[in-house]
């Protein structure tokens, strides 16, 4: 039976205490939608903590969820238009795209936290 998106972000949430970064757990939220090893997905998003690893770069759980979205869609012509969608909305809930903009280091008050990031990211893939 597919989770709910409750139980999905419940998960995630859980997950984030064990030290799983963003784009870990939004995609470890699809996981048995995927049909895909816990092991597979975690190497292939290892490197999406904190902005690709600089706090620079686009949000690891946005990154997270195109990947989940590509992997739904395998040789669907269209994931690039619902990339893009996923993109815009994504920044609409949350107020940026890049890791160090939501999280407020450059200012004094973050857009969106990682948590809430997160949520938004498994969220629109429901």
């Amino acid at each position: 039976m597919k989770q709910s998106l409750e139980e999905k972000q419940t998960l995630a949430m859980e997950g984030l205490a064990s030290g799983k970064n963003c784009g870990q757990l939004v995609l470890l939220a699809y996981q048995e939608e995927l049909n895909l090893h816990e092991e597979f997905l975690l190497s292939l998003s290892a490197g999406l903590i904190e902005g690709l690893g600089t706090l620079e770069g686009t949000c690891g759980a946005l990154i997270g969820a195109n990947l989940v979205l590509a992997m739904k869609n395998k040789g669907n012509p269209m994931v690039q238009v619902e990339a893009a969608h996923l993109f815009q909305d994504f920044v609409e809930r949350c107020g940026a795209s890049i890791c160090k903009d939501l999280r407020g280091i450059a200012k004094e008050k973050p857009l969106c936290s990682c948590e809430d990031c997160i949520k938004e990211a498994i969220a629109l893939l429901y």
